[in-house]
């Protein structure tokens, strides 16, 4: 009976490391092509008054190597001024800064885009000074419209 239970609880846990509200990587779906979408979110950042950094095409990488990888493509992008504003709050802040956003092909041929929960932030490095907190709860908001305008 012991057994049965931990492996309950184990279970448990498991499913719950997923959910939507408090999970780290946020992740929706998307219609349209990898590329499609890598274009459109270039035009949603620019849009929004962020600054759109470069691209990284993990497919194409893979292919110069010999080696095969469905469209796996991260754009990065950001604010300077808020990305410095956070790494005054700490400089371990620059690990995760600018941010990004994965768009890729899914086993199942579906385009999905993922990206890091901003409030994840707080707690991965430490900060916890109510100016930075209210910083990275705005990154929350901008990551999540971005999402949303995407998705349309």
């Amino acid at each position: 009976m012991k057994k049965v239970y931990i492996v309950l609880v184990a279970f448990l846990f498991l499913l719950g490391c997923n959910s939507g509200k408090g999970s780290f990587i946020h992740t929706i779906d998307l219609n349209g092509s990898v590329a499609q979408n890598v274009s459109k979110l270039e035009g949603i950042i620019k849009k929004s008054g962020l600054i759109h950094f470069y691209n990284l095409d993990h497919k194409k990488n893979a292919k110069d190597i010999n080696m095969t990888l469905r469209d796996t493509t991260v754009v990065v992008f950001g604010n300077p001024y808020m990305g410095t504003k956070l790494m005054k709050c700490n400089q371990t802040m620059g690990i995760d800064l600018p941010l990004k956003m994965l768009i890729y092909e899914n086993f199942d041929g579906e385009t999905k885009m993922s990206y890091t929960n901003p409030e994840y932030y707080s707690s991965k490095h430490n900060i916890k000074d109510a100016k930075c907190l209210n910083i990275i709860k705005k990154a929350n908001i901008a990551l999540d419209a971005i999402a949303f305008e995407l998705k349309k």
